[in-house]
């Protein structure tokens, strides 16, 4: 019959189907991979679970089977292993696989005309942020500045990784609660795009050593860490979209990359600016960068830092992207030239901004760039030129062979406009006045054919080239410019990411946790803060909230924010006090549990000449003439740049230190702990010293930074054999600048 012979042709021609139930299964033909409800299959080697070694194969996963390298409730700092591994073969094609549970969902390397299409990565690795709404943690900065030897991977993880690959496409995937999403690693001629990779704590998209690329119609949104909104802005290296280290002739098209730590972070590498020696030798690799790329079309947006960092590079064009909202400013450009600003909304950057970069344009060191077409609104400042001494970096060869100061810079066809409804929450502009212009320029500067309306105008240096704002005003007679042509590119790909998350918008909505960003959809509880009457928990998402109280006692608070729920969690006992409640709420059960000690301190603040790095008992001698006070509770306090005398009840304290600077504290108490395993953690800004002394014993060292640093978090664990009273000494000092001291104790076992 012919129905029975065609079925048994339709039958033949369909691929094998592969059934993945352990470590190092190898595929070298086209196939259906199927795998069992449920099952975990761990990385043992590393070296990767699925081995693709064959050149023109398609890969497709069943529907339902999922790559799953670790049980569910493994803490994802805990994930290890590859998922699928390529190397070395061309023509692969993986659809609609769905990996979850590794520390690198695919690698593949050496891998021409690579496709991956339909990939789904979830719930894979990410470091445990240190960070909280109330402070930061320097612990959680990123270092993407090497990868050479893979560092970005090795340290960080990924969805996918493509490396040393010519003509890759990327399509259709989708990356959820991981740190970084794909890595181009001297990658060129790929296509990414209509992927989303969103809500991550890393990057969405990093592109190192990687060229003549084309990225479109992507999201790349809330790919951020270190943000409290209204407290600090950092962003800690996190990006939408990164391109390190002479990535060049790149097209990023129409993404929406909004609410990243930089929205767009560009850097054209230690080697680029002669920091480091060129790796191959061929150069002196002063003359490359990250240079001549496009970015048109986007939305860069909600940044705590920038909407576009672009530095050390030329002949980048940045055009008719929408730049809005961006805590530090839109454009960063230090030590660009011949950069293209075109066409792009620039609207109210600026409003968490600190020193010499906020608002629109911000360029130090820039020479040749012109910004014509752009319309700027209510922004901190609408454009910054300057040139400052930064000694040994303008010593280094890929910066001094381009460093011409600022000059030949065009600032032409713009409207700047400020109508007193900026964003900039607890500012006036009487306090903190909105700028249009301001130029310390030693060139001659070129302003032709700018709008202004209702705007305020600072030149606060003499070398400034001085200019009467009219509309229509030309200032130097060689400062002709020429309207720019809008680059026709034609984009693989039809989504349309741009405005598809608009209520989401303003910074208000990244929302951080202790392993990234809420997604505004999983619900997710985070805690707040830490007080003498509890710890105070946040939770996020619309699902009823169910409380199970084992110990201890809840309280519930009016939840703020965004939160839908609040509830402050205190402990049971005298001077360790234990709390132990289950939340549940829509699909998350999560068990808080803690052991807190809560003391009576003896302390000492003190002003000190004597620099106790140099000289610690001469340092401890000056405490003497200190104020001397008793303090309850929990051993916090949030100095800031104000100094001890911001604590309340502090201000008239006989003794009190007058400023901020080069102060110590002194605490001591007296504990009974149980036996057991105990965790110190201390954060701080400067120096901190923690001694604990059980009876009968010598003093040991339980946490120890005695050094000038940034905000810090430092762990100790002390172990009591028996009970008896433990001495606990706190040791603090203070140089300059912002200040805070903070220790808990909780048990470790």
């Amino acid at each position: 019959m012919v129905i029975p012979a065609l079925l048994a042709v339709i039958a033949a021609a369909q691929p094998p189907v592969v059934e993945v139930s352990r470590d190092n299964t190898t595929i070298t033909e086209s196939c259906i991979i199927r795998i069992a409800p449920g099952a975990v299959i761990e990385d043992a080697d590393g070296d990767g679970v699925i081995h693709i070694k064959a050149d023109a194969v398609t890969v497709e996963f069943e529907a339902g089977s999922v790559l799953r390298g670790a049980k569910p409730e493994t803490l994802w700092d805990a994930m290890r292993g590859t998922g699928i591994r390529i190397a070395d073969h061309s023509g692969v094609t993986v659809r609609g696989a769905e990996v979850t549970g590794y520390k690198v969902g695919l690698y593949a390397s050496g891998a021409d005309g690579l496709t991956l299409d339909g990939l789904s990565f979830h719930d894979n690795y990410r470091q445990h942020l240190r960070s909280t709404p109330e402070r930061e943690d320097a612990g959680d900065w990123l270092w993407p500045h090497s990868n050479d030897a893979r560092q970005w991977m090795t340290n960080y993880g990924a969805a996918v990784v493509v490396e040393r690959s010519e003509g890759a496409r990327v399509l259709e995937c989708s990356v959820r609660r991981g740190q970084n999403g794909i890595i181009l690693d001297r990658v060129a001629h790929a296509q990414v795009y209509d992927s989303d990779c969103s809500f991550l704590s890393g990057w969405g998209l990093a592109m190192w050593r990687s060229s003549d690329n084309m990225v479109a119609h992507n999201a790349f949104d809330f790919c951020v860490r270190g943000h409290s909104e209204g407290v600090y802005n950092r962003g800690q290296d996190s990006a939408g979209i990164l391109m390190f280290e002479q990535c060049s002739r790149n097209v990023i098209a129409e993404n929406s990359a909004t609410h990243g730590g930089d929205c767009f972070f560009g850097f054209a590498g230690k080697e680029a600016i002669g920091e480091v020696p060129v790796r191959d030798g061929s150069g002196d690799g002063v003359d490359e960068g990250c240079s001549n790329n496009v970015l048109i079309m986007n939305d860069l947006s909600y940044a705590p830092a920038h909407g576009i960092e672009m530095t050390f590079s030329s002949g980048n064009r940045f055009t008719g992207n929408r730049l809005v909202e961006n805590g530090g400013c839109a454009v960063w450009g230090g030590y660009s030239r011949g950069m293209m600003i075109d066409g792009n909304l620039m609207e109210g950057n600026g409003g968490m901004s600190l020193g010499l970069e906020r608002g629109g344009v911000n360029i130090e060191h820039g020479s040749y760039n012109f910004i014509v077409n752009n319309r700027f609104i209510n922004n901190r400042c609408g454009v910054h030129l300057w040139w400052d001494d930064d000694g040994k970096l303008l010593a280094l060869p890929g910066v001094k062979a381009h460093d011409q100061g600022v000059t030949g810079n065009v600032i032409a066809g713009n409207v700047f406009e400020i109508n007193g409804h900026h964003p900039f929450v607890g500012d006036s502009e009487k306090d903190r006045p909105l700028i249009v212009l301001q130029m310390r320029d030693t060139g001659a500067g070129h302003l032709q054919d700018n709008t202004f309306v209702g705007n305020t105008v600072l030149l606060d240096e003499a070398r400034a080239k001085e200019f009467v704002l009219q509309k229509g005003c030309e200032v130097d007679e060689d400062g002709g410019w020429e309207q720019p042509e809008v680059p026709v590119i034609r984009l693989p790909g039809v989504k349309r990411p741009v405005g598809a998350r608009a209520d989401l918008s303003e910074r208000q909505n990244i929302i951080m946790g202790e392993w990234g960003p809420w997604d505004h959809e999983e619900p997710m509880v985070r805690l707040r803060s830490r007080g003498a009457d509890g710890d105070l928990y946040e939770v996020f998402g619309n699902a009823p909230l169910s409380l199970e109280v084992r110990a201890g006692t809840m309280e519930k608070r009016a939840a703020e924010a965004r939160a839908s729920h609040a509830f402050v969690l205190s402990g049971e006992g005298d001077s360790v006090k234990r709390y132990d409640v289950v939340v549940s709420t829509g699909s998350l059960r999560r068990e808080l549990v803690a052991s807190r000690v809560i003391a009576t301190w003896e302390v000492r603040i003190f002003p000190w000449s004597i620099d106790p790095r140099e000289d610690l008992a001469g340092w401890r001698g000056q405490a003497e003439s200190g104020a001397q006070l008793k303090w309850t509770g929990d051993l916090g306090f949030a100095f800031g740049q104000k100094g001890p005398r911001a604590i309340k009840g502090w201000a008239s304290e006989a003794g009190m230190p007058a400023g901020a600077d080069h102060y110590g504290l002194i605490a001591g108490t007296v504990l009974d702990l149980p036996p057991g395993k105990w965790r110190f953690t201390t954060h701080s800004d400067d120096g901190v010293r923690v001694t604990a002394t059980p009876q009968g014993k010598e003093a040991q060292a339980i946490i120890e930074n005695w050094t000038w640093h940034g905000p810090t978090t430092d762990m100790g664990v002390l172990e009591v054999a028996e009970a008896g009273p433990v001495g606990l000494r706190v040791e603090y000092f203070q140089i300059d600048g912002f200040a805070v001291l903070k220790l808990d104790i909780e048990r470790a076992d």
